[in-house]
């Protein structure tokens, strides 16, 4: 498929404003992410046995009451609503948005991330328990308390040496919605940011991501302008994955046909393997040939359910593997084109993980207008400077 960008129309009275689509992303976010986590790890086959077909919303853990003691993911509560780790990233990103208020850069995560994960405690849904972020996220993001804090490591440059995964991407959504309709300003941001946590294409996946939910933000976006504006701003493998992933995702009508065929066009860039729970021996290592799987795939059930929010979520759902990633990244998406969460489900999320999941959109919202007024006056200042300067800009 051809994708071509293609200007905006002129806003118009049913458009969905900055206020719901930031509050759909983040909310959209946090379901996707509370459905997918309690069949992460899973082939499509192996979910539709243990339930009986596919999943259709919110499910209990993978081991029923045993979910404290069973391998491999004891002895976290995945289910029954639980947000994992990638929600507990986003909103404490949202957090620093609300301290520094204003772009953020590697930095930001090093002074105001890092002490957040390891000194406020807070309700993790999954531990069932109040204690620091840092006893629940995985290795790969406790990376960045080793590599920042102990290590003294230059922000720009900790995530060199981290495992090349999802685990900056997941949770970028906030930079994509702080830069509104400017995906271009998202990339570049959210690479800034995952500096700190991921390298390669991971760092690469981050800021594609952020992109994606910029883009998603402009006014009569789609989901096939979503991935217009990614790919003239991905790179290398990740490019090549989410062109390969979408183009076939548009072949399709209805995401179940897609599950197997986009699994089968991302296999080439993904270096985990088919065996997710045995990755291969080049796993997770830098390359410029190769790509998350999540990111891909996430745009793929965005284009494949034609933007719409349940039929997205579902689709990454079902599709398994690393799907609660999947499913937060396709939730923020189509939450940011307008697709309406499912109250039911927001409901069920809120209340199971102890979250209220509006208050941090609303906080972005307004950290994302400050941001914008602030943008202007900068630009507005480097204006009268280039016109002193004998260039072409305004004067006045």
């Amino acid at each position: 498929m051809n994708y071509e960008a293609t200007e905006d129309a002129e806003n118009t009275a049913d458009t969905p404003s900055l206020d719901e689509r930031i509050t759909g992303a983040l909310v959209g976010a946090a379901v996707g992410d509370a459905l997918g986590g309690p069949v992460e790890g899973y082939s499509p086959e192996q979910i539709a046995e243990r339930h009986g077909g596919r999943v259709h919303g919110v499910v209990g853990p993978w081991h029923g009451a045993d979910w404290r003691t069973a391998r491999p993911i004891a002895p976290y509560h995945k289910g029954d609503g639980h947000v994992t780790d990638d929600t507990l990233m986003t909103h404490a990103l949202v957090r620093v948005y609300a301290t520094v208020r204003d772009h953020l850069d590697a930095y930001a995560v090093a002074d105001h991330l890092v002490p957040d994960l390891m000194t406020n405690p807070r309700w993790i849904p999954e531990l069932e328990a109040e204690t620091i972020p840092l006893h629940r996220i995985f290795l790969a993001e406790k990376w960045l308390v080793a590599r920042l804090h102990y290590g003294h490591v230059d922000p720009r440059e900790a995530g060199v040496g981290n495992i090349v995964n999802c685990g900056a991407a997941m949770y970028m959504a906030p930079v994509g919605l702080v830069n509104a309709a400017h995906p271009a300003a998202a990339y570049a941001e959210a690479l800034d940011v995952a500096g700190a946590h991921q390298s390669s294409y991971g760092r690469e996946a981050a800021g594609v991501f952020a992109a994606a939910v910029a883009a998603a933000c402009a006014p009569d976006a789609t989901p096939d302008s979503v991935v217009a504006a990614c790919l003239p701003l991905a790179k290398d493998g990740t490019r090549e994955a989410v062109e390969r992933v979408c183009e076939e995702a548009s072949k399709h009508t209805d995401v179940e046909s897609a599950l197997r065929p986009l699994r089968e066009a991302v296999a080439p860039y993904d270096t985990v393997g088919p065996d997710y729970r045995s990755p291969s021996l080049g796993a997770r290592r830098p390359s410029r040939l190769h790509a998350i799987e999540e990111l891909p795939v996430a745009l793929g059930m965005v284009v494949a359910a034609r933007g719409d929010f349940r039929h997205a979520v579902l689709g990454a759902v079902n599709y398994g593997r690393d799907c609660d990633s999947i499913a937060t990244m396709a939730g923020a998406v189509t939450g940011a084109l307008g697709s309406p969460v499912p109250e039911e489900w927001a409901k069920t999320v809120a209340e199971a993980s102890r979250l209220d999941l509006w208050e941090p959109a609303a906080t972005l919202t307004a950290v994302a207008r400050e941001v914008f007024a602030r943008d202007v006056e900068r630009r507005r200042a480097h204006e009268r400077a280039f016109a002193r300067l004998g260039g072409n800009g305004c004067s006045d």
